[in-house]
């Protein structure tokens, strides 16, 4: 049985997740911005935290880990790599290394860029991968300590999961990313469909996250580096994948 998600809004436009084994009752949270909604989700539901999964150590990802820890007793998950700035971690990961949440097992990915040492986690059998601030809906994070080319290698190891992957990311940034991604691509059927139903979304208050793997293929300028089509439109025909990327992310820091 797949795991349950519950995306959860936190702060002014964070997202934290529930992922939720119901054949076990084991119950992960990944990314903690802030204790408190988290804890009220998990009280309406009648579900008790097992594990904290960090994914890199941004204070909007990381301010509530103690308090929820705390609380339920769940034990911080994060990366070995990141562990000197994290809350202490009851157990550190590498890439490449194995989780288990309840009857499902995900794997760790390597992301960095946004930061360095920021993780992914990856349950193939739930068809979900937590990104946060690598590859988001419609975008992917700036480039706080990485290089364009190691963000550029993080995203091309998500691009080949399996299209049907669900991408819980960690912020709200949607509306934005799709005005800045219509002027790299302004002919882009998905994308001007995909912008309209955004637009609709944030109108009525309701979350443009969790996206598909496949949505982003066909519209975030920031996994199409590779597209000829895009890098005809660029001007950079004759460039490498890693060169578009970096002037895609330049565009969008100017933006």
């Amino acid at each position: 049985m797949a795991l349950e998600i519950v995306t959860i809004p936190c702060l002014a436009d964070n997202y934290a997740y529930l992922a939720h084994d119901a054949a076990t009752g084991a119950t992960a949270v990944v990314d903690v911005p802030d204790a408190a909604p988290i804890l009220n989700t998990l009280r309406e539901r009648g579900w008790r935290a097992s594990h904290i999964l960090i994914t890199h150590h941004h204070n909007d990802h990381i301010d509530g880990v103690r308090a929820l820890a705390g609380a339920t007793g769940a034990r911080v998950i994060g990366a070995a790599a990141d562990a000197h700035r994290l809350p202490p971690l009851d157990e550190a990961l590498k890439p490449g290394d194995t989780i288990r949440i309840g009857m499902d097992q995900g794997e760790v990915i390597d992301v960095s860029g946004h930061t360095v040492g920021h993780i992914a986690f990856h349950f193939p059998a739930s068809k979900v991968v937590f990104t946060a601030d690598s590859l988001m809906a419609l975008g992917c994070g700036r480039l706080f300590e990485g290089t364009a080319a190691q963000m550029w290698d993080s995203l091309s190891r998500l691009a080949a999961l399996p299209p049907d992957t669900l991408v819980c990311s960690g912020h709200e940034y949607t509306a934005s990313n799709a005005r800045f991604a219509l002027t790299i691509e302004p002919e882009n059927s998905a994308l001007i469909s995909r912008s309209e139903a955004v637009t609709e979304a944030r109108k009525k208050g309701e979350p443009t996250v969790p996206s598909t793997l496949a949505e982003e293929l066909a519209t975030n300028p920031f996994l199409r580096a590779s597209v000829p089509e895009l890098k005809a439109a660029l001007g950079m025909a004759g460039a490498s994948d890693a060169e578009v990327f970096a002037e895609i992310r330049s565009r969008k820091d100017r933006f």
